[in-house]
């Protein structure tokens, strides 16, 4: 007697899992535009996510963002070196295409735009693009060129891409005033969707930079999170003189140790100027240097990034 072969029972419930797809890499300018162009025919909305890789959550959190407001995403991989000074970490600056590339994949992205430093700046480049107003402050003035060469990016990735919408981080704040600021002066069509910052559940923003913290140090910075939470607490209870709240946000800093502040900013949201009073919406920004590690973090004052409105 034979009997006939069988297979295990599978529940109704249950999916074949399936290898995640690793995004197709393009590297050339005329390669991306040409995909682009594609990707947008018949009316099909395009989301940029502009990254210098080494991604983790943030970035991933602007990633899954565009993903479920357009109709593909296109991330860009490229450690831009006009945005880092001539002391700063650009040689240093933590690489790994392929990790990104995994991420990626697991988040349903199919298209990527690593490209060299020469395709993006070839020999002979010398147009560059300089904002003279929210960019003079804070980060503008610790960090010389920083935001030229992050608007200059920028405006080739918008003009390659041609995206609906561009996702930057809360965590760069500064960096997303500028952009959409260049955005508006240029007559740029994209719009510029700023996502919340991500943190870690000591309540440590994540950041790229974050790997070169040693085990003390990462302990140290988190005095940053903790003096923002210290000034919403403030504000909470009714403080509204910035004086008083920077003075106690400096004291919980300095009584940590290891924390080199560069600047503690109370300002107003769309200009970024000085504010003494907390009269609506403030930005508490700050930055500072934990033992060779430059890290930035902030907060709104007296309200939520979803209260703010740019034109």
């Amino acid at each position: 007697m034979t009997t006939e072969p069988t297979t295990p029972d599978k529940a109704p419930s249950e999916e074949i899992e399936r290898p995640i797809r690793r995004p197709e890499v393009l590297s050339t300018c005329d390669e991306i535009v040409g995909a682009c162009r594609v990707l947008g025919s018949d009316r099909a909305t395009l989301g940029l996510v502009p990254t210098m890789g080494a991604l983790h959550a943030g970035h991933l959190s602007l990633v899954d963002a565009a993903q479920a407001e357009c109709d593909h995403t296109v991330v860009t991989v490229f450690v831009n070196p006009t945005q880092f000074g001539p002391k700063e970490d650009f040689s240093a600056y933590p690489r790994d295409l392929d990790a990104d590339l995994v991420a990626l994949g697991q988040h349903g992205v199919t298209l990527v735009f690593a490209p060299s430093t020469e395709e993006i700046y070839p020999e002979g480049f010398a147009t560059y693009v300089e904002n003279d107003g929210v960019a003079s402050e804070w980060e503008g003035a610790c960090r010389p060129g920083h935001f030229r060469g992050v608007t200059t990016v920028v405006a080739k990735l918008l003009n390659l891409v041609m995206p609906k919408v561009a996702y930057f981080g809360q965590k760069d704040y500064q960096q997303s005033l500028v952009i959409r600021r260049m955005v508006a002066d240029l007559n740029m069509h994209p719009e510029i969707r700023v996502c919340p910052i991500v943190r870690e559940s000591d309540g440590l923003a994540l950041s790229s930079r974050n790997v070169y913290l040693s085990a003390e140090e990462r302990l140290r910075a988190l005095a940053l999170s903790q003096s923002l939470r210290l000034a919403e607490q403030l504000v909470d209870d009714g403080e509204g003189d910035t004086a008083v709240i920077e003075r106690r946000m400096r004291q919980l800093i300095e009584s940590v140790g290891g924390v080199a502040l560069e600047y503690i900013a109370l300002a107003d949201p769309y200009t970024l100027k000085s504010v003494s009073e907390i009269a609506g919406p403030t930005v508490a920004a700050l930055a500072a240097r934990v033992g060779s590690t430059r890290l930035i973090d902030n907060t709104i004052l007296s309200g939520t990034l979803s209260d703010l409105e740019f034109s």
